[in-house]
This record gives C-alpha cells, sequence and structure tokens, in this order.
C-alpha cells in the first residue's frame, strides 16, 4: 500500500463524542481518509465535516454487524466506553471491545489506537478506571497490535470532567468539598490529547505500548478549582468535610450542574485515585509533543466560550414537511446557555434576512421597544454604551458595525446574522438569526441567545431576568416573521 495518507482510510469509532469528534477534523486536515462508525448516523448531523467521512451505522455489541465498517481500514481509533454508572457497564464495555478486536483481525486491520484510563494498576482503582484498562487489555487479545493511550482529566471546553469543575466552581463561592479534593492528578489538555492520537497514526513504534499522558503540572482537585477560579478572576473557597460520599458528592453534583448523578458518579468514585505520569514513555516516543499546563489548558478552553466555537449549536435543527421541530428550546453547552426560537414563515430567505438586518437604530427592536429602551437607560447608568450609538445606515450591515449596544460578529447573507452584546453584562452575550431554506416559498428563521455566565451573578442573571427576555424574544420572532411577510406581500403586489 502506497505511503500517502490520501490512500490510507482511518476509522474512528466513538465520533460523535468530545474526543471522537473533535479527532475526526484533526485527521481530515492532515490528509487521511476517514470513515466513521456510530450507532446512529443522525447524531452526526450538523457536523461540519459530515460530507467529507464516510458513515457506517454499527453496534459493536453486535459483532456481525461489524465487518462492512473495518473492511479496507487501515487504523482503527476504539473511543468507545460507558460513562453512565450500571451494573454491567463493565461487562459489556469488555465484550465490545472483544467483538471489535475480533473483527479487526479477521479485516487486516494493522494497528488499534486506544484512549484509556490513568492510574497504577496496582493500586485499588474505582470501577471505572479499572473498566477503561480492562478494555486495552479486551482489544489486545485479538492479536492486533494496539497503542494504548491513558489520561486523567481532559481540559477541554466539553470535557466531562473539566465541566463538572468548570460549573462547580462558577456556581459557588462558597463550596463544601469531600476529601477527594486533595487527592493529586496530572490533567492533560484537550489539544495536547489531539496531538497524540494524530501523531501515533504516523509512529509505529507506539505498536504495543501503553503510553501515560499528562499536561505539565501535577496538581490536586482543590488546586484546579482554585486555578481554574484564578483564570476567570473569581474568588473562591473550599471547606473540607470528611463526610460527604462518592453517591453524596455525585447527587449535589447533579443539582449545582447539569451533569446527571449516574454519569457524575463513576466520575468522583475514581476522583479518589491519584492519577499521575509514573515514566518518560511518551516523551521519547513523541519528543515533538510539549504538554501545557493546567492554567494555559483552561485559559484555551475558556477561548472556546465563543459563539463561534460552539459547533453544531446554529445549523443542528434543519426543517421537515412534518413540522416536528421544537418552537422554543434551551441547553447548556460547554459553559454555554443557549435559547433557541424557530418557526417556519411563508417567505424567502432573503426577505427574513433583510427584515432582521434592519433591526436597531429608527426602526428599533420590533417588540416592546420600551424595555429595550429601559435595558438602555440602565446600562448607562453603570457606565455601559446604552442605546445611543444606533446604526451606521437603516439597512445595510457589515462585519464590525455598532448596532446600539451590540457589534456585528458575523455575516453570512442571506442566512446568518450574529451580534455580539457590547452592554454591561456579568459575562458574554450574543444574538443570532439564522435562516434555512425548507421550500421555494418557505424558510426557517432561527433566533437564537447565546449568554456565557460569569460566576454565580451571571446564573442569577440569566435566570432572574429570563421570564422578561422570553416574552422578548418571543415577541421579536414573531415581529420578524410578520414584517418578512408584510414586505414580502408589498413586493409582489407592486411588481405586478
Amino acid at each position: 500500500m502506497s505511503d500517502t495518507p490520501t490512500e490510507r482510510l482511518v476509522l474512528v469509532t466513538g465520533a460523535t463524542g468530545y474526543v471522537g469528534g473533535r479527532l475526526v477534523p484533526r485527521l481530515l486536515q492532515m490528509g487521511y481518509r476517514v470513515r466513521v462508525l456510530v450507532r446512529d448516523a443522525k447524531r452526526l448531523q450538523g457536523r461540519p465535516w459530515g460530507d467529507q467521512v464516510e458513515v457506517v451505522e454499527c453496534d459493536v455489541l453486535q459483532s456481525e454487524t461489524e465487518i462492512c465498517a473495518l473492511d479496507g481500514v487501515w487504523v482503527a481509533y476504539y473511543l468507545i466506553h460507558s460513562m453512565m454508572r450500571s451494573d454491567d457497564f463493565r461487562a459489556r464495555d469488555i465484550q465490545a471491545a472483544q467483538n471489535f478486536g475480533k473483527i479487526a483481525s479477521q479485516a487486516g486491520i494493522k494497528r488499534i489506537i486506544y484512549l484509556g484510563g490513568l492510574g497504577d494498576p496496582d493500586a485499588q482503582l474505582s470501577k471505572h478506571l479499572s473498566s477503561r484498562q480492562e478494555t486495552g487489555a479486551a482489544l489486545k487479545e485479538s492479536g492486533v497490535p494496539v497503542t494504548e493511550f491513558r489520561a486523567g482529566v481532559i481540559v477541554g471546553s466539553g470535557s466531562v470532567s473539566f465541566e463538572m469543575i468548570r460549573y462547580l466552581t462558577e456556581r459557588l463561592p462558597v463550596m463544601i468539598c469531600p476529601q477527594w479534593v486533595y487527592t493529586r492528578t496530572q490533567p492533560i489538555g484537550i489539544t495536547n490529547v489531539m496531538d497524540y492520537l494524530s501523531q501515533a497514526l504516523e509512529n509505529p513504534a507506539s505498536a504495543g505500548k501503553i503510553i501515560e499522558i499528562g499536561g505539565a503540572d501535577i496538581v490536586t482537585y482543590g488546586e484546579m478549582m482554585h486555578g481554574y477560579a484564578q483564570v476567570r478572576g473569581l474568588k473562591r473557597y473550599l471547606i473540607p468535610v470528611p463526610v460527604l460520599t462518592p453517591r453524596l458528592s455525585s447527587y449535589w453534583v447533579h443539582w449545582i450542574t447539569p451533569i446527571p448523578a449516574k454519569i457524575s458518579g463513576p466520575l468522583i468514585e475514581g476522583l479518589r485515585n491519584e492519577v499521575i505520569v509514573r515514566d518518560n514513555l511518551a516523551h521519547e516516543l513523541f519528543p515533538t509533543i510539549h504538554p501545557i499546563g493546567y492554567l494555559g489548558a483552561v485559559q484555551l478552553a475558556l477561548d472556546n466560550l465563543e459563539a463561534r466555537e460552539i459547533e453544531t449549536t446554529w445549523s443542528d435543527s434543519l426543517s421537515s414537511s412534518q413540522g416536528d421541530i421544537p418552537t422554543v428550546s434551551m441547553t447548556t453547552t460547554e459553559g454555554m446557555i443557549i435559547e433557541r426560537r424557530q418557526m417556519l414563515v411563508k417567505t424567502t430567505q432573503e426577505n427574513l434576512f433583510a427584515s432582521f438586518a434592519r433591526l436597531g437604530g429608527e426602526t428599533g427592536w420590533l417588540y416592546m421597544n420600551w424595555a429595550w429602551r429601559i435595558r438602555g437607560l440602565m446600562d448607562r447608568i453603570v457606565g455601559g454604551v446604552g442605546l445611543r450609538r444606533g446604526r451606521r445606515h437603516p439597512s445595510e450591515v457589515r462585519i464590525g458595525d455598532t448596532i446600539d449596544f451590540w457589534r456585528v460578529e458575523a455575516i453570512e447573507i442571506p442566512s446568518i446574522l450574529r451580534l455580539r452584546a457590547e452592554m454591561k453584562v456579568p459575562g458574554r452575550a450574543w444574538l443570532q438569526f439564522e435562516t434555512l431554506r425548507d421550500t421555494d416559498d418557505r424558510s426557517l428563521l432561527i433566533q437564537t441567545a447565546f449568554f456565557a455566565p460569569k460566576g454565580l451573578f451571571g446564573f442569577l442573571y440569566w435566570y432572574v431576568l429570563y421570564p422578561i427576555h422570553s416574552l422578548i424574544f418571543s415577541g421579536m420572532i414573531n415581529a420578524i416573521a410578520d414584517q418578512a411577510v408584510s414586505n414580502s406581500l408589498t413586493s409582489e403586489t407592486f411588481h405586478s
């Protein structure tokens, strides 16, 4: 086989997950052909790389369906593991790995690259950490060479472990913490994880090796929370107590963060184990990779708290002739609160874009303008820009324009207009309008508010004001749609 990447097919399992979803575009950038194995192809909807990969629907617990997914594959990434607390998750993980290894061997795959869990195997590891290492052993039973990376906490916007630390630190100025906050760990930035996984593809010397990877710093979980607070400019106080068991801690996390107890439980049980790198093999095999420190990894993660970096949140809701799209939804993704409203409108994308592109200035905000004026006055009182800036042109917009207390951040005519808030808010906020073509005479209008709160006050600000915001946003999207339809009818009458 040729050594050129474009002629080598790489398989990525777990492509809908946190690590797999970031690995796929990295491999595509390197020039490899990529096939992804997923249980439900619909979960790839909205991924910017979706049309650049081969997609195979397959369940690794059903071994007889896998041969089609592995045929012609050069190297496979195995990024599948259970996260939820259940009695049989260990058995399921091992069975899935054995099935995959068996078919990989039959298909003639040259190597399997696996990301497992860091931890001393001679210590009394939690069930979750033990399962991660046993999964690696199950893959090796196939006889296919395995490159097994073992990592602890992955620091990146969207990583479950990091999101747990993020939400606890953001929302609680004073935290009553169990003893595991003093457990040492060696967190690693997601960027470095991607470096190791991608470079392993072109490093045959890593085959058959267990490679422990970590960042430049060894810290306790308490120090991780303090470090996150430092980067965010927050003051946080930790009060350790001996009575919080892992189960009680998981329920506490369940109520304070969006992470349910069935996921946080196994993670917290593993936090009692010290997970640090015990050898220098990673540096010997990958000397060009220089792990960053914890604070640097946190800063990189927080840099993604920009609306443009939240992948699949702008175009993941497509219209359907059955009209089964949700009218209103509110989610929390990677530290961002996202409130989306959408409706089908009997007009073109161009008419809708023209309608919301005129917002602000003399036109106003089409609904409850008095409330917008009050918000502008309040902003001026606390030293903000208020509504006095107006807008440069009554209907034309370009990147960098000011529109009252917003600034135009992105434009894609006739589909997207995104505004970044410049009023005083405890966090960062965006307002985005989007159009998608449904039929020749009907379009989907999507209006999304993004808010990245800073600290407890940021969350309180959002939820206390949400009733009035909800009323304003609801009226505004309806007014935008009505204006677009009215302008369309006026134009048709004029031309006729």
